[in-house]
């Protein structure tokens, strides 16, 4: 198999002319192209008024890939195709007994059980929330009515916080054992469209998340491993510096010296409940900011030119970043397109928001994160969980702002900028639900946040044209970047610095952010505790 790179085509070429654009490259006959398939495609958008074309990453067999290579040994465009398939690294004994136990059931334990399952070795799931339709139905409850489950919302249940997202399935982190092809692949498998396999930005959207989650599940039930949904962990259980198994709100004790953290950001009550038990727990820097809402076309004309609105390209992102004059970065966060801002909080008396798009992403605004990065040493310093209070503190200034009701503070950008409350809306109109209360957001941060945001605001106009118009519409407040905690754990053996057989991983445990990156991390920690348990049985090698 060869890998051919950077092979460009205008946006609107017909299917055929790719195979031509391929044979004609590689300076090859067309019947001396066996096969080839699409592994990324992305566009390139630099002349948007002029001319927006498609650009290919392929994989191609050839009747003589040798002469072939050959002849292209100094183009670094045409290469041998690296093997992107997964292949398992363990293999579970028949009679093994001891079960691996893993808690919740986001990305990031949906694919440590399956890759478990897979293998053999039979997981046992705990979540504390409830099943992808019955937690869908608890959250439209607090969107339409605002009543909040604080056990079953856009944090908590199956799928995690990731099935309320865009969907994104893209990520900036390292992959040499191509993990990511794995997820990608394996949601395909349980229904995910195809195109996720190779478009540069794949997304899936919430409805379609929920079928998708769904199989998975039925997969690793198949396999032998257990879901148990509303099985809230009340304890991890040490001796001697080793899991031994947890408890469970019921009383219920289960035994295992294998225990995988797949925590969400917002599992506040088990981070304490961690630290109070000595397990290693640390503070880390995360982003406290706002969601900003535009009408999807403004985007989509300055990132696309007068190609804005074509279908081949759906509704446009960006990527932003300021650097204030008092130190602070101010960048995009979670990008929406053509989506909405949603009420994400999981505690009764806290507003916290956050951004979704379904897999059409035809709403009719734009929405992402503008935050500000902020760290333990210089803004919450205290004990590991100084960050968990900050955010505690800042979403309960939050539903006061928004008239107690999980209603969110909002305010205009022109007004905010311009330090003046907001009293009524103009062409943008949000989509936050329950709904907004129109005021001032000044006090609902910290003022270094406020003023780094302020002085970003008109320089990310400057970028794209609009983006700092008055009427588009802030709303507060997105405190949930990222986890206020990092479960740190050894480089090696993945698993906790101070208790053996605990392994923290995605993003609660502060090592992964996005759905994509949260998979990946749930199919490294899977493999380092297969190996851990058949080398501690002695049946490994």
């Amino acid at each position: 198999m060869i890998r051919l790179t950077e092979l460009a085509l205008p946006l609107d070429h017909p299917p055929e002319a790719l195979r031509a654009a391929i044979v004609n490259r590689l300076q090859i006959a067309d019947d001396e192209l066996l096969d080839y398939s699409v592994f990324k495609r992305s566009y390139d958008a630099r002349k948007k008024n002029s001319e927006i074309t498609f650009v290919y990453i392929i994989h191609a067999s050839l009747a003589d890939e040798t002469t072939v290579l050959q002849r292209f040994s100094t183009d670094q465009h045409v290469r041998p195709a690296p093997d992107t398939g997964y292949h398992p690294v363990a293999r579970a004994p028949a009679d093994l007994q001891e079960r691996p136990v893993i808690i919740g059931f986001g990305p990031c334990g949906l694919f440590a059980a399956l890759i478990l399952a897979q293998m053999g070795f039979r997981p046992v799931v705990l979540e504390r929330g409830k099943d992808v339709r019955s937690r869908t139905k608890d959250t439209w409850a607090l969107w339409r009515n605002h009543k909040l489950t604080p056990e079953s919302n856009v944090q908590f249940g199956e799928g995690g916080a990731g099935l309320f997202s865009d969907g994104k399935l893209y990520s900036q982190i390292k992959d040499p054992k191509f993990y990511g092809r794995k997820v990608m692949h394996e949601f395909v498998r349980a229904g995910a469209p195809e195109e996720i396999l190779f478009v540069n930005k794949p997304h899936i959207g919430t409805f379609r998340l929920t079928g998708v989650v769904s199989a998975m599940r039925e997969e690793i039930k198949a396999l032998g491993g257990d879901i148990r949904f509303e099985s809230k962990v009340t304890e991890v259980l040490r001796e001697d510096s080793r899991v031994t198994g947890v408890t469970l709100a019921s009383g219920e004790v289960i035994n295992t010296r294998y225990v995988i953290l797949a925590l969400g950001h917002s599992s506040r009550d088990t981070f304490r409940m961690l630290h109070r038990r000595g397990v290693f727990v640390e503070a880390k820097p995360f982003a406290i900011g706002f969601r900003i809402e535009h009408p999807q076309s403004l985007i989509d004309k300055s990132r696309l030119g007068k190609y804005a609105g074509h279908p081949a390209l759906g509704a446009a992102d960006y990527k932003l970043v300021h650097h204030a004059s008092n130190g602070r970065a101010v960048y995009s966060f979670c990008m929406c397109p053509g989506g909405t801002v949603v009420a994400a909080t999981s505690e009764t008396g806290r507003v916290v928001t956050n951004g979704m798009s379904q897999y059409s992403r035809n709403e009719r605004n734009a929405n992402a994160g503008i935050v500000v990065g902020i760290n333990p040493e210089t803004d919450f310093p205290g004990d590991a969980l100084a960050g968990v209070a900050l955010q505690e503190q800042l979403e309960s200034h939050a539903f006061e702002l928004g008239g107690g009701d999980y209603s969110a503070p909002g305010q205009l950008v022109g007004d905010f900028v311009r330090g003046r409350p907001s009293t009524s809306l103009g062409e943008v109109i949000p989509s936050y639900k329950p709904g907004i209360k129109l005021g001032d957001l000044a006090t609902s941060l910290p003022e270094y946040a406020i003023s780094a945001i302020r002085e970003a605001l008109p320089a990310f106009g400057k970028q794209i044209r609009g983006f700092d118009r008055d009427d588009a519409v802030l709303t507060g407040i997105e405190t949930r970047t990222s986890s206020p905690v990092r479960i740190t754990r050894d480089p090696q053996s993945l698993q906790s610095l101070n208790t053996r057989g605990l392994y923290p991983a995605g993003e609660g445990a502060g090592y992964a952010g996005g759905i994509l990156s949260a998979g990946v991390d749930g199919i490294k920690v899977a493999e380092a505790l297969a190996l851990a348990m058949l080398a501690d049985t002695g049946k490994g090698g």
